[in-house]
């Protein structure tokens, strides 16, 4: 990412208002060589004077788009690569990315929806209390580590490729789901190893299977049963409408299922039981 070299001026962006043109409630800002805090801060003025639709064009890594933003009725479309913590802390809106995204999407995240088209990077969702992560292609490291429903809040992840190792580590609540149909490493595992490691709350569903050995000693794993395919049915529909993918196709694989055996999976390393 740039760097600060002097007063005003970074690596790569020179910190310049950007072009926002406005139509009605909808507003398209061009993005193309603007620093990541004079675009943040134009996307939370537009909506605070009454922006409900905000397209966000040449969008080349600048991070923490849509960060803190709470308003429900609110969207956002983002065209290009959205940099580190999209959607971070954030209360509502629904944010479209028309490309790939990297590492902390989701972070902390409270409610809305997050539509990534294509790839995504390490630790999405970290500390995940609500909403929905709908990823097309394949995820990094650390995926739903942290995740947990919060109040009547229940977080939920699918992501549609194939994922690197520690997925679902330390899950404490949530959904979190793995496809492995929109990859780009067909001869990669379908996900890595120590899933679930640490994990003492939520569920993973996994369409396909996975070894003993990948997994963390505090989850089982079996079958999803006709229970938990209705309860997974609507998330995957919801997913397809937005990927524009075939939820049937979706469905023709079986899915496997991991929950934890214990919520207090390192209790007797701390404390007596």
């Amino acid at each position: 990412m740039p760097r600060e070299m002097a007063p005003g001026v970074t690596e790569g962006y020179i910190k310049v208002a950007p072009k926002v043109t406005r139509d009605g409630d909808k507003v398209t800002i061009d993005s193309a060589g603007v620093y990541y805090k004079q675009l943040n801060e134009a996307i939370r003025s537009q909506i605070a004077d009454g922006a409900k639709h905000i397209v966000l064009e040449n969008v080349n890594g600048q991070r923490y788009i849509g960060t803190g933003v709470k308003a429900k009725d609110v969207k956002i479309n983002v065209h290009g690569t959205a940099g580190n913590d999209l959607t971070m802390f954030m209360d509502g809106p629904t944010v479209e990315v028309f490309g790939a995204a990297q590492d902390g999407v989701g972070n902390t995240m409270n409610a809305g929806k997050v539509i990534i088209h294509g790839d995504a990077g390490d630790v999405l969702g970290y500390g995940m209390r609500g909403g929905k992560v709908y990823v097309k292609g394949d995820v990094g490291y650390r995926v739903g580590i942290h995740m947990k429903a919060y109040e009547n809040l229940v977080p939920i992840m699918v992501c549609g490729g194939k994922a690197r190792d520690f997925f679902g580590e330390y899950m404490a609540g949530g959904m979190l789901v793995l496809l492995g149909m929109n990859t780009q490493f067909a001869e990669q595992p379908l996900v890595g190893s120590f899933v679930g490691a640490g994990m003492h709350g939520g569920v993973i569903y996994i369409r396909g299977t996975v070894e003993s050995w990948q997994c963390g000693k505090e989850v089982g794993v079996t079958e999803a049963d006709e229970a938990d395919m209705a309860e997974l049915k609507p998330i995957l529909a919801d997913y397809c409408e937005c990927q524009g993918m075939d939820l049937a196709e979706v469905l023709s694989e079986p899915f496997i299922k991991l929950k934890p055996f214990s919520h207090r999976p390192y209790g007797k390393m701390y404390a007596p039981m």
